[in-house]
């Protein structure tokens, strides 16, 4: 059976979780606020090492760049204690630059690296219909998919490239702005 981890419970990565959990997978989970989580059932570790220890799969989804880094990288990160052949599927939505970077470092360490950021927010998260946006390898994402389809209702994978996720985040962000601007502009213009 493949261990999975799960780091960040806030408010995407909480329905997330659960989805996994619901799913029938066992799930050990970490988060930087302490409590978050002791809803869920399933193992609690008492860092991202510990974490690591225990996952062959590992989602992270965090709020920004420097959070990733922290909690992949730092010292008390989940690379430290993954083992060589292990995933790391990353649904922060972050830089894609920075995203290219933690591939390469992960990498060095013989783990692959997925950048999957996803759409639907908190009430997709919570209804397990989130689109996810993939960069990386295609055979890590083939790992990662049968998981990651209990949170996502669609899961493209945009290309091999680390940060091609993250590029079709920002593309999709500058839409949705650009949509809600339109609509804004013509609501004045009715007025």
């Amino acid at each position: 059976m493949t261990r999975l981890g799960f780091i960040g419970l806030g408010t995407m990565g909480h329905g997330m979780a659960l989805n996994l959990l619901m799913a029938g997978n066992s799930l050990t989970v970490w988060n930087r606020t302490a409590g978050k989580g002791v809803d869920l059932v399933c193992d609690l570790a008492a860092d991202p090492i510990e974490l690591g220890k225990a996952s062959d799969i590992v989602f992270v989804c965090v709020s920004d760049t420097p959070d990733v880094e922290e909690v992949v990288f730092g010292e008390n990160g989940v690379i430290h204690g993954l083992v060589r052949g292990a995933v790391l599927v990353d649904h922060s939505t972050i830089s894609p630059g920075a995203t290219r970077e933690f591939a390469a470092r992960a990498s060095e360490l013989g783990v692959s690296w997925v950048d999957a950021p996803v759409s639907g927010g908190s009430e997709g998260a919570e209804n397990g219909t989130l689109a996810v946006m993939a960069g990386g390898s295609a055979e890590a994402l083939d790992r990662a998919r049968p998981f990651m389809e209990a949170y996502s209702k669609t899961i493209t994978h945009i290309g091999e490239q680390p940060g091609s996720g993250q590029m079709a985040k920002a593309v999709n962000q500058v839409l949705v702005v650009l949509n809600e601007l339109a609509a804004s502009e013509a609501l004045l213009l009715a007025q």
